[in-house]
């Protein structure tokens, strides 16, 4: 990965899905809105020169990578969830080198006051 690729990303924030994840029995049947965003590490140089989308990602079809992968099943962790949102968009999109997915769960079942809890994780491509 070159010094100039390492600061290129493409990035969609605040993405709200519905779904049914948490190790809770209410979580299965009601569900709750998580909002999930996403930073790619990509290296932006040709598409910021050639101004085509062929050259870059497009966001609509990374929301739509994303959301079917958070969507597709039940995962009783958020970890989980981020992990296969991650692990789809790095197989959908090759020219993606690593990719940051965070997960809010403002609705979480916790006993306290609180503006936000969820989790951060990174993953690089491999080889």
């Amino acid at each position: 990965m070159s010094e100039r690729s390492a600061l290129d990303h493409v990035f969609v924030s605040g993405l709200a899905l519905h779904a049914y994840h948490g190790v809770m029995q209410h979580e299965a049947k009601v569900g709750q809105t998580f909002t999930l965003d996403l930073v790619l590490d990509i290296d932006l140089t040709e598409a910021s020169r050639s101004d085509k989308l062929a050259d870059t990602v497009g966001y609509d079809q990374v929301v739509l990578v994303a959301s079917a992968a958070f969507c597709a099943k039940r995962y009783r962790l958020v970890e989980a969830a981020a992990g296969a949102v991650a692990d789809a968009v790095l197989e959908r999109f090759r020219q993606v080198m690593a990719i940051r997915v965070t997960i809010h769960k403002p609705h979480a079942p916790i006993a306290a006051t609180f503006d936000d809890v969820g989790v951060s994780i990174r993953r690089e491509r491999q080889g």
